[in-house]
């Protein structure tokens, strides 16, 4: 982190403004560090007067002495809490806002961005970077007001007693300074490390949640405990960094104003000879009360310097693009005309384009399968459909209107889409079919789709239905029933355009033919883009596009491919052979 002081100010100020909803709470804690504050002098003052009545003649004073000193432990008390109770308000309400705001803006970042970025990292700063940058509104703002207003009310008793005396602790200010400059950058390095670092251990413990079946399956327990072994042993190393410079930060400059105190002392003795012993005393108090506000001091400024780099991450989310959504056209119903036109297309960063000059049109209703070795920009062909990467070469036109020119979320109301990797959520069959802006759907409607997707065929053995929990992505479901609810939130949806991306790759035989069936039954009346490997799957499409290298190659039905002898005839007479031993 390479930040000028600058612009940490304004990376704090811009934090701060979070504050300004509540300013009403955080005015009333800021009175209730005040009343806190100027009690630390008046205890000095106290002092003063307990010896000076002790040695006075007359003891007149005595008897509303230990009032005056309860009186200062009601008030230090009301005080306290004021400030950290609603500080503590304040600050929740930060974080709040702040998690709330990271996380909505992950909903509207672009693909591009996940593709980039770690998940590791993207979790722990809605997590552990949330944590440090209210420790910097909260702890940090709790002492800076509350112990700063206590040195200033025992700076300014000093002066007032005796400003010549007072004037060393001037002298010292500067020394101080250039040690508080120092630490702070230091800590700020620090914390970016740290901060890294904990993405990495939430990245490698995600990988391994998600993953455990193969890493059991591969022996990689020990590689994954010492991936994660390194990492934490390099959390650990720059925590206790962090920690050592805050700690000899501390007595460094409680050496400074130690030794100005000492000095202050000896002066004391020969300039206050004419003071009573009361005043003499009192000040000398108030000047060693001076040195815990100036260590929690060193404390807040270490949280600070670990929520400017906290918070400058959360900022780089909040500042970054959104998915781009500059369209105005919208569509109540489609009719389902899909057209490329030149399309090329590059992947930011890629040698060399995915997709070279695509041309073809799919007529409403039409079902159009595109098939070829992997890594021919199937997926990607498909992927532009829905705009989930821009293009700048070509047009993709839905009934005649070019994709970027409408509004994003009502391209994607005319889109269902069904991956090869199905995602469900860990909830309920019903909820998982009437997802998002499906949750509004009728019972029987998701018992129709349901039906239509063969997946009450084992939905109705279950002891609880549709309403059985399916844990963590369907972690309880085969993957052919996982393949089915897929496709049963495809039907639900009910698009006009139909998008199955290897939809029918985990299927076993059996469920393999209840989804062609299903498919059959969903396909006629809607347009169809479907990629396969299996090519039974796609025989009876309206046209097959052959894809090699980002180029179609070959087009036709599957009878005019098969008499051409070309790509098509290889690819299928490869899987006819490798079928064989399975059908004998």
């Amino acid at each position: 982190m390479h930040n000028t002081s600058k612009t940490n100010g304004e990376i704090y100020r811009r934090l701060l403004t979070y504050i300004k909803p509540h300013r009403r709470l955080f005015i009333i804690s800021i009175f209730g560090f005040l009343i806190y504050s100027s009690t630390q002098p008046l205890f000095a003052s106290l002092i003063q007067q307990i010896i000076d009545t002790l040695q006075a003649k007359s003891r007149e004073k005595m008897y509303y002495l230990p009032l005056f000193f309860s009186g200062l432990v009601v008030m230090r008390g009301i005080g306290n809490y004021l400030g950290n109770y609603f500080l503590a308000k304040v600050s929740l309400n930060v974080i709040h806002t702040l998690r709330c705001e990271i996380f909505d803006k992950y909903t509207q970042l672009p693909t591009t961005y996940f593709d980039d970025n770690n998940s590791g990292y993207m979790i722990s700063r809605i997590t552990h970077n949330v944590g440090q940058v209210a420790q910097a509104t909260t702890d940090a703002v709790r002492k800076v007001v509350q112990e700063g207003l206590t040195a200033l009310g025992l700076l300014i008793y000093l002066f007032y007693v005796n400003w010549l005396l007072s004037l060393v602790f001037l002298v010292v200010a500067p020394i101080i300074a250039l040690l508080v400059n120092y630490v702070s950058k230091r800590l700020r390095m620090l914390s970016q490390r740290i901060q890294d670092s904990i993405g990495d251990m939430t990245h490698i413990t995600s990988e391994l949640v998600n993953g455990h079946r193969i890493v059991r399956s591969y022996g990689g327990e020990a590689y994954e405990q010492r991936r994660f072994l390194d990492s934490s042993l390099y959390n650990r190393r720059q925590s206790l960094k962090a920690t050592t410079t805050g700690a000899i930060h501390n007595q460094a400059m409680q050496l400074v104003i130690a030794i100005a105190l000492a000095f202050l002392m000896y002066m004391a003795l020969f300039f206050m000879e004419q003071s009573s012993v009361g005043s003499f005393v009192a000040y000398l108090t108030a000047a060693f009360l001076l040195p815990r506000p100036f260590r929690q001091l060193s404390d807040a400024n270490s949280d600070i310097q670990r929520g400017i780099v906290a918070a400058n991450s959360l900022f780089e989310i909040l500042d970054a693009e959104s998915e781009p959504d500059g369209g105005s056209y919208r569509s109540q119903q489609c009719q389902g005309a899909l057209e490329f036109k030149n399309l090329t297309f590059q992947y930011a960063g890629a040698s060399e384009p995915a997709l070279i000059d695509i041309n073809f049109k799919a007529e409403p209703g039409q079902t159009i399968a595109l098939v070829g070795a992997s890594g021919g920009g199937k997926s990607t062909l498909v992927n532009l459909v829905s705009r989930f990467y821009p293009y700048h070469s070509g047009q993709i036109l839905l009934d005649g209107v070019d994709i970027n020119d409408y509004k994003l979320a009502n391209l994607r109301q005319h889109i269902a889409l069904v991956n090869q990797q199905v995602i469900l959520f860990n909830d309920t069959i019903a909820n998982n079919i009437a997802y998002g802006a499906l949750a509004g759907a009728s019972r029987s409607a998701i018992e129709r789709a349901a039906t239509d997707a063969y997946t009450m065929e084992f939905v109705g053995k279950l002891e609880h239905g549709l309403d059985t929990q399916i844990g963590e992505n369907g972690v309880k479901l085969s993957g052919g029933q996982r393949q089915r609810l897929a496709l049963a939130r495809a039907l639900l949806k009910d698009a006009p355009i139909l998008i199955l991306d290897e939809a029918t790759s985990a299927l076993d035989t059996e469920s393999e033919r209840y989804i062609q069936a299903a498919l059959q039954k969903v396909m006629g009346n809607r347009t169809t883009l479907v990629i396969a490997h299996r090519l039974s799957t796609i025989e009876n499409a309206d046209v097959i596009l052959v894809m090699e290298r980002g180029r179609i190659v070959e087009r036709g039905s599957h009878s005019e491919l098969l008499t051409k002898n070309g790509a098509y005839a290889r690819l299928h007479s490869m899987q006819f052979k490798e079928q064989e031993p399975a059908v004998a």
